[in-house]
């Protein structure tokens, strides 16, 4: 990366990004394209977009804190099992095959796309949280693995996030999202250290595109709480749609 041109690209990719992992998931899918385009290897762009969803997540958890809503102790508790997964994933991904990567996205977003559409219908009115008790414990041991896949590659790993918190722990969407970016924030510390020990990251561009996540990071997070349920579940349909047709035909 030595042209001008290539920064601003970084950091417009980088809002659409952060937007778009913080009220849906899949913006990895643009960003690590993106940075292996401008000349990164993807294992180096697969650390150097950690630095981003550091950025954005941390800016997108004070977001939805700005707006009073919180799930403190219970996304604490997952974010502790996911970030001890995500040791194990990043530690995994700094020698993975990009074919290898498609196969296992592919397998990820099949799923994703069968949940949705064979899901069961809970009424928002009915909804009642399940995070303590047996709850807790399943979401622990569930987001461990979560974490392993998050700290691998991350890319669509929202989806899976926010579907388990809705339909395991019946969470209205708006606190799913909140609990998913601070999850996702620190699990992705733990990655981010085995990415930098193994010298995987590209300070300049990360904090570039840090620069584009966390602004779409922080507006999409106070949008989500004052559009609410509904939005929410009309951007995860197209963004499920749109990322289906690209691992079909585009990868």
């Amino acid at each position: 990366m030595e042209a001008w041109y290539h920064y601003v690209l970084l950091i417009i990719v980088g809002f659409a990004v952060g937007f778009i992992n913080t009220i849906a998931g899949g913006g990895s899918l643009l960003a690590l394209p993106t940075l292996i385009f401008l000349g990164l290897p993807p294992s180096v762009a697969n650390g150097t977009n950690r630095v981003a969803i550091i950025i954005q997540t941390s800016l997108a958890t004070a977001g939805f804190k700005s707006k009073g809503v919180s799930t403190f102790p219970f996304n604490a508790y997952l974010g502790i099992s996911a970030l001890l997964g995500a040791i194990i994933g990043a530690q995994i991904a700094v020698d993975i095959k990009g074919e290898t990567f498609n196969r296992i996205l592919a397998i990820v977003m099949l799923a994703v796309v069968l949940i949705i559409v064979f899901k069961p219908r809970i009424k928002v009115e009915e909804l009642k949280e399940r995070i303590t008790g047996k709850y807790l414990w399943i979401g622990i041991i569930a987001f461990f693995f979560i974490g392993i896949y998050g700290g691998f590659i991350n890319a669509g790993i929202g989806f899976v996030i926010i579907l388990f918190l809705h339909y395991v722990n019946r969470m209205n969407l708006v606190r799913v999202n909140a609990t998913k970016v601070s999850v996702v924030l620190a699990y992705t510390l733990s990655a981010l250290v085995v990415f930098v020990v193994n010298d995987k990251v590209d300070w300049l561009a990360g904090f570039t595109l840090a620069i584009g996540t966390g602004g779409g990071g922080w507006v999409s997070s106070r949008i989500s709480v004052n559009k609410g349920d509904g939005f929410i579940k009309t951007v995860l349909i197209i963004m499920v749609i749109a990322m289906a047709i690209k691992l079909w035909f585009f990868t």
